[in-house]
């Protein structure tokens, strides 16, 4: 998703731990990021922001006024750990905050790396690396997510409750055509897009009229269309089938998940919230797990690789690869938390992935 930088002028990270274990990754994620900084002198300037439940609790504020534009304005990229905290039941302020970030800046793409880096994670029978090796590019400010519908008669025996799932030909087709343009960049030769337009007659008929369209333009990609129970199946069943896969935004949420649980659980899961040129979103996509947090048992490693994804789309490939590997080549050596059956603390693998990223032996192009 890189396009390189054109000068040397900072570029600020704006990084909001949030809740929970989200303060023990990130602090991780810095760590290894600072030393990629240091290695490839980038010009990084990170400005940690503390709004989190313990802020809102105290002051009632959530996303507070400006905050969008400042974000637009003056920070290159957001670096985000986790949200949600007991304390608030409704989760407003993490709605108010991921939700706003996402819809306030239009981060229409939820790019989702699926990724197995050790076969031994894989729950998959006889599966391996090159098996699960796709992308997700899931619809992110649109479709069941909008907030749009309503109650009648709440609390009684006749309530009603009504959800809308909105679509629009912009969003739709700008969320396919990145899809395929990200097929055509990286060499990839397979697009599947997933929907339900054999139920969904209005709002998934438009994704399949969008999609046939963009993909005649694109006609040395094979184009395929899967329904999205039948999408799941074949995950399991054949996951070495896709490449790319692009869906809308309810059906994006479930199936990276799935896609997740093949590359060995969310605490190895990464995403990108992204508006190409603009100011986007990096985030580890695992909970806030508050009984776990302070605990040192939290898996970062989504996080790190948050970090990759994020210098990637800054312009910084090399140490983007760099991060990855260390990630790779930690969990093959076992240098893992519990989750994925090692026995280091967080700080420690934190401690692992900065070490291999100071000392990785790389063709260093600069």
């Amino acid at each position: 998703m890189a396009s390189a930088p054109s000068d040397r002028r900072p570029q600020r990270i704006a990084v909001l731990p949030g809740d929970g274990i989200g303060v023990d990754v990130t602090a991780e994620a810095v760590k290894v990021l600072d030393v990629a900084s240091e290695r490839w002198n980038l010009p990084l300037e990170l400005v940690e922001i503390p709004w989190n439940a313990d802020r809102y609790l105290e002051t009632g504020e959530t996303l507070p006024a400006g905050a969008l534009d400042a974000f637009r304005d003056e920070y290159s990229a957001i670096l985000i750990g986790a949200y949600g905290d007991p304390r608030v039941p409704d989760m407003k302020h993490a709605g108010d905050i991921l939700l706003g970030i996402r819809f306030g800046l239009d981060l229409y793409i939820n790019f989702r790396p699926i990724r197995l880096y050790d076969e031994r994670l894989c729950p998959l029978k006889g599966k391996t690396r090159d098996d699960v090796n796709f992308v997700v590019f899931r619809e992110n400010t649109e479709g069941a997510y909008v907030g749009v519908g309503g109650q009648f008669k709440r609390g009684t025996l006749d309530e009603i409750a009504v959800q809308e799932s909105l679509y629009s030909r912009k969003g739709v087709e700008r969320i396919i055509r990145a899809a395929f343009e990200y097929a055509e960049r990286e060499g990839h030769r397979k697009v599947c897009m997933a929907d339900k337009s054999n139920v969904m007659q209005h709002g998934h008929e438009l994704w399949q009229r969008v999609y046939w369209a963009v993909a005649e333009e694109y006609s040395e990609i094979e184009a395929s269309h899967l329904f999205v129970d039948a999408l799941t199946m074949q995950m399991i069943r054949k996951p070495e089938a896709f490449e790319v896969i692009v869906t809308n935004n309810m059906f994006g949420d479930i199936v990276t998940d799935l896609g997740a649980a093949l590359q060995g659980g969310l605490g190895v899961a990464a995403s990108a919230n992204l508006h190409p040129g603009q100011t986007s979103m990096f985030e580890p996509v695992h909970g806030s797990a508050p009984k776990y947090a302070g605990t040192n048992r939290a898996n970062p490693m989504g996080a790190v690789l948050s970090v990759s994804l994020m210098l990637d789309d800054l312009g910084h490939r090399q140490a983007a690869e760099v991060v990855e590997a260390a990630v790779e080549r930690s969990i093959q050596a076992g240098n893992t938390t519990a989750d994925l059956g090692g026995s280091l603390s967080t700080t420690e693998v934190g401690d692992a992935l900065a070490a291999f990223v100071a000392d990785a032996v790389v063709a260093d192009s600069r």
